[in-house]
């Protein structure tokens, strides 16, 4: 019999990773950088080089390999590619509580 668990919303969360909210924060970054380049019919090479970054780093990165590559360096590709980053630091749902990192990429 398959036993079916609704998921979390993340999938590292749900896979027992303990950096689960950081590797959905990159997951996202990361989608959008592809979605990014692929819009622009660029090439790897093409998209390294405006990224400043080598393009097998990128290649590992655009698979969900993104352990080497911190938050702050996705958050510079997207600089780089034309978009504006904003950081907000909203007060938290309670005062005892753990914040959350959330992302949202506006249309």
């Amino acid at each position: 019999m398959t036993r079916i668990v609704k998921s979390s919303g993340n999938v590292y969360a749900d896979m027992g990773m303990t950096n689960a909210g950081e590797m959905l924060v990159k997951a996202q970054l990361a989608s959008k950088i592809g979605e990014i380049i692929k819009a622009r019919k660029w090439s790897q090479q093409q998209a390294a080089e405006v990224l400043g970054i080598p393009q097998p780093k990128l290649s590992k990165m655009l698979r969900g390999q993104f352990r080497g590559i911190s938050e702050s360096k996705m958050l510079d590709c997207l600089v780089r590619l034309g978009r504006d980053v904003r950081i907000v630091v909203d007060r938290g749902r309670r005062a005892t509580s753990t914040g959350r990192i959330t992302v949202v990429i506006a249309a």
